[in-house]
């Protein structure tokens, strides 16, 4: 195998090109994805904070529903103070430093979180489907193939 010279355009393209790595304690469970998805490949200096932020959670999203059952769907909790859980059902930003979520508390109540990406700290979790017979709700792959039309 030869060694490839790269141009100090090249060296520093790829130095800003986003990566994703993990190590679980579990060797069989399920990890990131390893070939992020062609939107997150493009150099984080073309992004705002609020986009780049964005476009990560959704893969995490949507990594995170691929570990769940049929019986249950994603929801963030919230550290600091007693605000509890949302279920996630939309999820945005506006640039160039909010990300927003929409979604329901427990009792069903709408909810909105409006956050800096400074201050942005979510917790994914799993919270049994509110309808025994529909599937569940994957905001996940939605968000995805939402963000590869874009």
């Amino acid at each position: 195998m030869q060694d490839q010279i790269e141009t100090s355009a090249e060296a520093a393209e790829s130095a800003a090109l986003p990566r994703c790595y993990e190590v679980h304690a579990n060797p069989d469970a399920a990890s990131g994805s390893k070939d992020l998805p062609k939107p997150l490949q493009k150099p984080v200096e073309t992004k705002s904070p609020a986009q780049w932020a964005y476009e990560r959670l959704i893969m995490y999203i949507q990594n995170f529903e691929k570990t769940l059952d049929g019986d249950h769907e994603v929801a963030m909790g919230f550290t600091g103070g007693d605000a509890g859980v949302m279920r996630i059902e939309g999820m945005g930003y506006f640039d160039p430093d909010i990300i927003t979520f929409y979604g329901s508390d427990a009792t069903g109540a709408k909810t909105q979180l409006v956050q800096h990406v400074s201050q942005l700290n979510v917790m994914l979790r799993a919270l049994p489907k509110t309808v025994e017979d529909k599937p569940a709700n994957r905001i996940g792959f939605r968000l995805a193939a939402d963000l590869e039309e874009s």
